[in-house]
């Protein structure tokens, strides 16, 4: 179906564009998506914490103009969401979607991330996503991943993903915290569900610029 969304989305790393965009091109043609990349954003949040980047964040998303707003960084979500009010325009990370349906499918949480700093971020999500529901959210740094990430060996870090996923026991749902991550939930065998990202992701932001 040909929609007129139009949607801006700010990433810390260039390797989110194509894969956005490719899934624009699947399920949503017509859209136009423009993207911001600015990965300055992610080592500042690392060095100082994600409060640190806000008043940029701020001056970057009202250089956007007045339109919806998609932030695919996990660390940094929260603090761009939180510049929704005065931007007069939605703001939405993101992992929020996913997080939501992984508070619905069970109780037993079990979160994969390949940087420290995505760990407390998503913890937190799931729990506001929870409403107060019980939760059980067990958190994983997946040793090596981020180093294959940043050395450009792709193939090698969705591999460390995935087989970290496979390790999981006890658990009702795997979430992949960050974007980056969502081409492991292919290469995954276990039978926990297994929920990445990008696609409830960009769907739930398109209708919110679809939206009159």
């Amino acid at each position: 179906m040909v929609t007129a969304a139009d949607l801006t989305l700010l990433h810390t790393s260039p390797v989110h564009v194509p894969v956005f965009d490719a899934l624009r091109d699947r399920h949503h043609p017509g859209a136009v998506l423009r993207h911001l990349v600015v990965p300055e954003l992610l080592d500042r949040a690392r060095a100082h914490g994600p409060a640190s980047v806000a008043p940029a964040l701020r001056d970057l998303l009202a250089g956007a103009g007045p339109r919806p707003v998609l932030v695919t960084c996990s660390t940094i979500g929260a603090t761009a969401e939180a510049q929704a009010p005065a931007l007069g325009a939605p703001v939405l990370r993101v992992d929020r979607p996913m997080a939501a349906a992984a508070v619905r499918t069970g109780p037993r949480i079990a979160v994969l991330a390949a940087l420290a700093s995505t760990l407390a971020p998503t913890a937190e999500l799931l729990a506001e996503e929870a409403g107060g529901r019980p939760v059980s959210v067990a958190t994983h740094l997946v040793a090596g991943a981020w180093d294959s990430f940043e050395a450009g060996d792709t193939a090698g870090y969705l591999t460390r993903v995935a087989e970290a996923a496979d390790t999981v026991t006890g658990a009702d749902v795997i979430v992949l915290a960050q974007a980056s991550m969502a081409g492991a939930a292919g290469l995954a065998t276990t039978g926990t569900p297994v929920l990445a990202s990008p696609r409830p992701g960009l769907a739930a932001a398109l209708a919110l610029s679809a939206a009159p």
